[in-house]
């Protein structure tokens, strides 16, 4: 098992490949931040996480730390949506209501939308 910013990893798990691997499985960490990640610690993408040095996990580690991932991505975004709704400006109003925010169409498809902006509402 490889420890990397708290969570277990296996040691035949591949730190990326074509689909959403190791450094992708963080919130708010996408292909372009693990791809900068994995260059700069000159891994190759088809290594698997058992064959990487641990000195080389540390510093993945200690970088990662430095970044805004997982809860505080999310609280983040929390705070944003909920300092919108504050404001009381349209984005926020259409996040209370669970109705789509950037513009799609209400009449029909909005399945996803009241989905996701599923948020209890005042009154």
């Amino acid at each position: 098992m490889v420890f990397l910013a708290g969570v277990n990893f296996g040691d035949q798990k591949l730190v990326k490949t074509l689909r959403k691997k190791a450094l992708e499985s963080f919130y708010a960490l996408g292909p372009t931040a693990s791809a900068r990640i994995m260059a700069k610690h000159s891994i190759h993408k088809l290594a698997k996480l058992g064959s990487v040095p641990p000195r080389t996990i540390t510093h993945i580690t200690a970088e990662l730390t430095q970044m805004t991932i997982e809860t505080d991505a999310r609280r983040l975004v929390q705070e944003n949506i909920r300092r919108l709704k504050d404001m009381g400006s349209y984005r926020g109003r259409r996040h209370a209501m669970g109705l789509p925010v950037r513009g799609q169409r209400t009449r029909t498809q909005t399945a996803t939308a009241n989905r996701l902006n599923r948020v209890e509402r005042r009154g």
